[in-house]
């Protein structure tokens, strides 16, 4: 019995050092990589590798250095075509108000008949911006009225339960296509009569945009005070914005020399101030008589 107890003694351990050890369940990856198949660095680190490619690859730099300087002409050649054919400085002027400057030309445009001095004024040849000077024209009024009638009439709408996206697009571009044809209306029709005038394009857009101030105040009134409310403002807002367009149209396209051309060309400016005059109510009620019911 002590010899089979030895040799099987003997026998175990010789089993024991001749069977395989079995292969672990998960590889070690904490000390380093590996760079054994099916074994993978943790996630994010193959983007990190490529960026680092990237950054160290010379024609990956010459490509982000290449598109660099094409985005770069490309944003001077936008600032270039858009300053030929729009003075940023000639429109800045038009914008430089303040609130006094806008009080006291909301005033005109609703009673202009107290205001004695038309006469645009000069500084060296330049007109003065509009905070210096009542009678210069500024596109900021017509611009935050636009946006203003709009608004009111997504209100009027939403009152009379006719409000819709659509409606309310349409009454904004019917507004703003009406005063881009009136505008080259009157651009065509001072390059037919051969008419000299300093007014440029800016000053007609702003002259022309000042009507959304009565459009406002007539719209306004018809809601607070019905249809009969809405004719009355109408009439005097109408009235109102014919003077004060003969009178500014009459003294601003004069120079800072105060000579504005020939007798003929007085006369057929004189036309053209009229009929732009006579249009403005035609405009206003086409613009807002829709709104009121």
């Amino acid at each position: 019995m002590a010899y089979h107890s030895g040799y099987g003694a003997q026998g175990s351990k010789h089993r024991l050092r001749a069977a395989p050890e079995p292969p672990p369940l998960f590889d070690d990856t904490s000390s380093s990589y590996p760079a054994q198949p099916g074994v993978y660095p943790p996630q994010g680190s193959d983007v990190a590798f490529s960026v680092n490619h990237l950054l160290g690859d010379p024609m990956a730099n010459v490509a982000m250095a290449y598109g660099s300087s094409i985005a770069s002409q490309g944003k001077d050649m936008v600032h270039k075509e858009l300053h030929r054919f729009v003075s940023m400085d000639k429109l800045k002027h038009f914008f430089a108000v303040d609130t006094s400057y806008v009080a006291r030309k909301l005033g005109l445009l609703v009673f202009p008949y107290a205001h004695q001095n038309w006469e645009v004024q000069y500084s060296r040849d330049m007109p003065l911006p509009p905070r210096q000077d009542l009678n210069a024209p500024d596109l900021y009024i017509p611009t935050m009225a636009f946006i203003t009638y709009i608004l009111l009439a997504g209100m009027a709408l939403g009152i009379q339960k006719r409000f819709s996206p659509e409606v309310l697009g349409l009454c904004a571009s019917t507004a703003l296509v009406w005063v881009i044809i009136e505008v080259l209306a009157l651009l065509l029709g001072l390059y037919l009569a051969t008419v000299r005038s300093d007014l440029s394009t800016f000053h007609l857009l702003a002259y022309s945009g000042y009507k959304y101030v009565g459009m406002i105040l007539s719209v306004l009134t018809g809601l607070l005070f019905g249809s009969d409310g809405y004719y009355v403002a109408l009439a005097w807002t109408s009235a109102a914005l014919m003077y004060f367009i003969v009178r500014s149209l009459r003294m601003a396209s004069m120079g800072p020399d105060g000579v504005g051309g020939s007798a003929p060309q007085h006369c057929l400016q004189l036309y053209l101030t009229l009929a732009e005059a006579a249009f403005q109510p035609m405009i206003i009620y086409w613009l807002t008589f829709h709104l009121i019911r």
